[in-house]
């Protein structure tokens, strides 16, 4: 049996789940963190520093009082760990035996992944055993010594097949300098490593999804996951919670059925939202960049890895959501040693939205914004359509 819903609700729905919708809405301080990523179930990591970089980004959208350190210290004290979702990302340690099938992959392959010498292999493996937690950089000392036969780049190919196989686990970083050691000196002796089964695996992900997102559908749970076996475990998993009434399948206008948690219906229907966030490229709630499209009429890309030429927006736009609408996006720059924050470009796309309703909302949280990015000032360089620059500019 079906159910009806409006695009509107649809999207509300989702937005809640995503803690997009209420100023506060996993808590606040460190605890907060670790509340987000198990409801989450993940938060990817990135390298790009444009501005503040998007796991701490991501968290700061949601967690109003976020502090960078939160992160290390929930790694420190092991009630997270990086791994692989779909991206390098952030998990929850009670998840960590859904990373065991991908170890499992990795330790068994000998062409797909970092290739490394078995002899190298063993020998940063002995290393760490025998002097402690080790990061890359620690072994490039060796290169210089006479007769050596391993060099820097081998044992940095090395730590990272030890880590995705398992072996190693990232105690901690020094902005993307990572510390590794043995997994058995990191993990808790509390947590379940049993491998799970695919059957197991495939209720982890559709829970996982249902759970972080309000609604999914078959294709985003199987996002990036070939072979055939998935997605019938996948199947098999929805038919049993569909039996059991913890999930129902529900029709949107002229929009392909979706699956969503029972509890969710009964909570988010006929609910409204005028916030306003600057989101990251890789935040959770737009990652899927095709969900977005189909489910928020926006068509997303981050251009940074497109030719300057042949950007539209700009090297980092972020995303402009408005209640439930993405009314545009904004290339900005954190020049850190001026403390400068710069817009360089705001492009207001949905113009059927009356900009009074939204510029000094927006205003406030790019000043948020700039203040989290270690910035003091704002710089407004140029707005799209230009008819509504000197609405924008007088208010920064």
């Amino acid at each position: 049996m079906t159910e009806e819903l409006t695009l509107s609700q649809l999207r509300f729905l989702t937005l809640e789940s995503q803690g997009l919708t209420k100023p506060y809405p996993f808590g606040k301080g460190k605890n907060a963190v670790l509340r987000a990523l198990e409801h989450l179930g993940y938060l990817q990591i990135d390298t790009l520093s444009v501005v503040e970089r998007a796991h701490h980004h991501t968290l700061w959208t949601r967690i109003p009082d976020y502090k960078a350190e939160y992160l290390d210290e929930l790694v420190e004290e092991h009630k997270i760990f990086e791994y692989w979702f779909h991206a390098a990302s952030y998990l929850p340690i009670k998840d960590f035996r859904f990373a065991l099938p991908q170890m499992v992959e990795v330790k068994q392959s000998k062409t797909h992944y970092y290739n490394a010498d078995p002899k190298v292999l063993k020998y940063v493996l002995d290393t760490i055993r025998g002097e402690g937690p080790k990061r890359a950089r620690d072994f490039e000392n060796e290169t210089k010594k006479v007769g050596s036969w391993w060099s820097w780049k081998p044992t940095k190919i090395a730590l990272e097949r030890l880590f995705l196989q398992g072996d190693l686990m990232i105690t901690g970083r020094n902005g993307m300098q990572k510390t590794y050691d043995l997994t058995e000196n990191v993990l808790p002796n509390t947590i379940d490593t049993a491998l799970p089964t695919e059957l197991e695996f495939a209720e982890y992900l559709v829970k996982t999804y249902l759970k972080a997102y309000g609604f999914t559908t078959v294709k985003q749970i199987t996002h990036l996951k070939t072979g055939e076996l998935i997605r019938k475990n996948v199947d098999i998993v929805l038919k049993s919670m569909l039996q059991e009434g913890t999930i129902k399948q529900v029709n949107i206008e002229n929009m392909p059925s979706v699956f969503v948690n029972e509890s969710s219906l009964e909570n988010s229907l006929n609910k409204t939202s005028s916030d306003i966030h600057i989101l990251s490229p890789f935040d959770n709630s737009i990652i899927h960049r095709d969900r977005i499209k189909q489910f928020f009429n926006f068509d997303y890309k981050i251009e940074c890895y497109t030719p300057k030429e042949k950007r539209q927006y700009g090297y980092f736009c972020l995303p402009v959501l408005f209640g439930d609408t993405f009314i545009g996006r904004v290339d900005c720059k954190a020049h850190r040693k001026e403390k400068e924050f710069e817009i360089i470009h705001l492009h207001i796309e949905n113009t059927s939205i009356e900009i009074e309703l939204w510029k000094e909302s927006f205003v406030e949280r790019m000043k948020s914004f700039a203040t989290f990015n270690g910035c003091n000032t704002i710089k407004l360089t140029k707005v799209s359509p230009s008819k509504f620059t000197n609405k924008i500019r007088p208010l920064f």
